[in-house]
This record gives C-alpha cells, structure tokens and sequence, in this order.
C-alpha cells in the first residue's frame, strides 16, 4: 500500500531523502500554503511532516479522516491542535532528542552575551567607539542558575552550567527530589526559586499551566538584577511585566529567542528594549540540530507505516513493533468484546469496567483498554475512532471507563472481563486466548461458555427445555443458514439458559422471526463480528 506524506516546512534533504527512498511512501513537499489549501493537501495525505512553520489548527485538522500521523521534526507542539488530532484519531509524534545539545548551547550562549554585553559592545565597536568602561560585564561563574522545567534540554543547560561552576536549581512536578540531587541540582517549588536565582531560564511546553509562569507576581519575588532567558516557548514570559520589570531595573536584562506570536511584530515591547538581547528562534537553528530532527522525523514516520511502531507520540502510549507483536491478540480480543458489546447494549451507557486478570493483568493493559474502547464505537459514531482517540471520545461523553487487574490466574491463565453498565442492567462479556491464534468467549452474563469470536453469531436467552436446540437447528436449515458451532450455558437445570450460535451466513429477518417467535425463547440478538485474523487498520502491520 502506498502512503503519501506531505512535507509542509523546509527539511533537511538528509530527512527528505530517506522518506524518498522508501518504496511505500509517495513524498510530496508543498511549502507556504494557506489555509484553505493545506486543508485540501491533508486531505489526500496519510501522513504529514511540519516544523514550526506550520499551523495545523482545529480548522485545518477538523474532518480529515485520511490522515493518520503527525510528525513534528522538533520538540514543540504548541503549533499543533492536539485534542483536535486525538479526537481525529491522529497519532501525534515529535523528535525530542534532535535539537536537545543545539538549544541548549544557544540558552548558555544569550546568556554569556547578556552577561557580558556581547551585543551592544560589537555594535558601539562598528560604530567607530571604544568603551570598555560602558561594558563592564558580569561573569556566571559562582552564580546561581534557576531552571523551570527539567526535561532534555533543562538538563542539558544544567549540565553546562555546572561545567561553568555555577550552582544549579530548579523545577520541575515531574522529577523527584532525589534524581535532581543525583544530577546535582536542587530541586525547590517557584516560589522557592526565584529569589535564590541570579539566572533564570526557563525550558517546559506551552500549556495553560505554563502560559505567563514568569508574570508580575514572580518577578516581584527575584531578587535586584536577575537575568532572565528564554528559548523554550512564546508565552512563557508575561511580555508586558517583564517590560516593566527590565524598566523598573528590578530585572538586570532578558534574552529572548522565541515570541508568540512568530515573527514579532516590529513594534514589539521587547524586541525593541534596550535590556533585551533577541535572536529570531535560532535555538535549534545549526546544521547538526537541523539534519538530526529530519532525520529522527523521517524515522519516525518510515516506521509507523512500515511496522505502526509509535514513538515519542504525545497523545498515546510509546508502541514499539515488539510490544505491538506481543499485544496482538490481546487487542484484538478487546476489540472484539467491544463490537460484542455494542451490538448487545440496552439503555443509556454508563459506564464500563474492564477486569484484567492473569498473564494479562502484567501487559499494557491501557492500550487493550483503548482497543476495546476503540471496537465498542467503531460504528457508533462518525469519523475513525482507534487507539488514539476512543477513550477521549468516550469522556467526551460522560462514559466512565475503568481498569481492575489481577495476576491470579483463576480458571483461564488470562483473561478479560468487561462490564457495561446501563440505565436498565449491566452487561458482562469475558473472553481468553486459546493458543496463538484464537480469541475465545467465555463469559456471557453469568453464563460459562467456549464460543467463537468471529464471524456472524445469534446470542439467544431462553428457558432450558428439550428440544429447543432442536428447533433452532431445524429453523436456520430449513432457512439455508448452516450453523459452525453451537454452545450452550445455564446456571442450572431447567431455569434460564443462553445460546451463542456461531452461523456460516447471515440469516434472513424471516428466520430470526420464526425464532423470535418460540415461546421459550426470551431475547434474540444477531452479532456481526469480525473474521478470524481480520484486523482493523489502527493494528495491522
């Protein structure tokens, strides 16, 4: 099959040329297009590489159901809509490693040349002038750097500014005390940080926690004469009090390579501050940062086509072709309980609960969750639903879904239970694998059975007397319905008792109406299932 990828901001040919050089892709490069007409590329792209040059908002996302991957060849995804993607189904990847060494060599460069004037030295120079007593600068070392977010880059600074003997602290919700240690920083709450910092530099993602992290309030708890630096995200630094900070000279001088919006505007507040050294958002701007990230993007999107190998998604679990081989079967018997469940729900939904227990209970059960989830919808609602986007679609919706694991093993050495619960009753299929190669049901109700998954089945409840097996036997021949199997289960004998036919063809309305209509029979429901081995896009390889 034949995958077409467009490729919307300039990549490094290194990048362009493995995409090209892959017999299942079909590269097309359409730079600086509008609205209108990138929505119309995206419409017959599979997969899309940008920078940060490209906007892929909820307008130009919305309604797009070929597309099925996004590659960012960088770090930042604040130019992608997310929640649109992941509602779409669209898996969302970037390159965290690519630009790692080059943005943080350009934060401790702004900040050396602020301290040191570097800048506005060089132009008084040119200028014809020699004023070594204007520039007097102010050496780091000995000084205390405070870093607002540790992710690579945080600590990639971290790292060279201890080589410059300076102490290092910072923030970060999402590493321990005790590993910041290790790495020789002190970890403290923002409060804490900023009036311990001489140097502040700030390097998290975009969101609406982090938007204005630096704002009035902040800098009016740094100490006199803080640097501050920021090459992560526009948006991070309240423009407005940072203007008034730098004026006031409660803050010594910023260095600023990022703006919100991109370009600035010509009169921008701090563009054109005399305390304010600017570079046009060259942190990832050198040849290695550049063929590193195209490179790593190009990778990326060869292996999600070739093997639907996921990695560094923002929007769903990392799935490498190891873990998506060893999950397989479990997937796909999520998926099945779901489509069973969806062709037998009565009442308003709400809420579903999935009991994992066994060998399974130690597998990634979230992503079994989403299959199921994934298989529940899959012809419920418009556009795609997959592993990305089933569980958001179901919060969207006020339906809670909820995980319950065990190693015991029981009678199965794995097994899934799921449970639907409606306005009217609850609903519980189980299902276990049998060898390598097939999923089983077990479970309907409180009824114990060994039934296939596949193919067309006709569930009936009915009172357990003779003949009724009969009957249904007789019905489906004389309609030319041939039934594969046929599995019975019952509490006990003579009370109420459950059927699972599996049926070579699907019967006609008159056939399940003649069954419909035996007076010990009590409900009929017809499931359409998958083939045996057939699997949905989202998982096959």
């Amino acid at each position: 099959m034949l995958h077409r990828v467009l490729v919307t901001d300039t990549l490094a040919e290194e990048g362009l040329s493995l995409l090209r050089a892959e017999p299942g892709l079909e590269v097309v490069v359409a730079t600086k297009l509008d609205v209108p007409a990138l929505r119309a590329a995206l419409a017959e792209a599979d997969g899309i590489v940008i920078r940060s040059g490209t906007n892929l908002t909820a307008e130009v996302l919305k309604d797009q159901p070929r597309l099925k991957v996004i590659v960012r060849a960088g770090v930042g995804v604040d130019n992608i809509d997310v929640p649109t993607a992941t509602r779409q189904g669209i898996v969302v990847m970037n390159t965290p490693g690519g630009n790692t060494v080059s943005t943080a060599e350009h934060t401790l460069a702004l900040m050396l040349a602020l301290s040191r004037n570097i800048a506005r030295a060089n132009d008084s120079l040119k200028a014809g002038k020699w004023e070594r007593n204007k520039f007097t600068g102010s050496q780091v070392g000995g000084k205390t750097l405070g870093i607002v977010g540790l992710g690579r880059v945080g600590l990639a600074v971290a790292r060279r500014a201890q080589g410059f003997d300076m102490k290092v602290v910072g923030f970060d919700p999402f590493l321990s005390p005790e590993r910041a240690a290790e790495l020789g920083i002190e970890s403290l709450s923002l409060d804490e940080l900023w009036p311990r910092c001489d140097y502040i530099t700030v390097h998290t993602p975009l969101t609406d926690e982090t938007r204005n992290v630096i704002d009035a309030r902040a800098m009016s708890m740094m100490k006199p004469g803080v640097r501050i630096i920021n090459c992560a995200r526009g948006g991070l630094i309240d423009e407005a009090a940072l203007a008034e900070a730098l004026t006031a000279g409660k803050v010594a001088g910023a260095a600023i390579d990022v703006y919100e919006p991109e370009p600035p505007a010509k009169d921008h507040i701090l563009v054109n501050h005399p305390a304010v050294l600017v570079t046009p958002h060259l942190g990832a701007s050198t040849e290695e940062a550049q063929i590193s990230v195209a490179i790593e993007a190009a990778r990326l999107l060869i292996d999600y086509f070739q093997s639907g190998r996921i990695t560094f998604a923002v929007n769903m679990p990392t799935l490498d072709r190891a873990e998506l081989d060893d999950l397989r079967l479990y997937l796909d018997l999520g998926r099945r309980l779901g489509m069973l469940h969806a062709q037998m729900d009565r009442g308003t939904i709400k809420s579903a609960t999935l009991r994992y227990r066994g060998e399974v209970a130690s597998k990634n059960t979230r992503l079994i969750t989403a299959s199921f989830a994934a298989g529940w919808m899959e012809t419920a609602l418009e556009g795609q639903v997959n592993l990305v986007n089933a569980e958001v679609r179901l919060k969207e919706r006020g339906i809670t879904l909820i995980e319950e694991k065990s190693t015991d093993p029981g009678d199965f050495g794995t097994m899934i239970q799921t449970e639907v619960v409606t306005d009217k009753k609850s609903y519980i299929a189980a299902g276990t694998l049998f060898g390598k190669q097939l999923v089983r049901l077990v479970r309907l109700g409180p009824y114990r059975l060994d039934a296939y998954l596949d193919g067309t089945i006709l569930v009936f409840t009915h009172k357990d007397v003779p003949g009724l097996i009969g009957f249904i036997g007789t019905t489906f021949g004389r309609h030319g319905v041939n039934i594969a199997q046929m599995n019975v289960g019952r509490e006990q004998a003579g009370g109420s008792a459950i059927g699972v036919v599996n049926l070579d063809s699907v019967p006609s309305q008159a056939a399940l109406d003649e069954v419909k209509a035996h007076p010990d029979i009590l409900s009929v429901s017809l499931i359409s299932l998958p083939e045996v081995g057939s699997t949905p896009p989202w998982l096959a390889s």
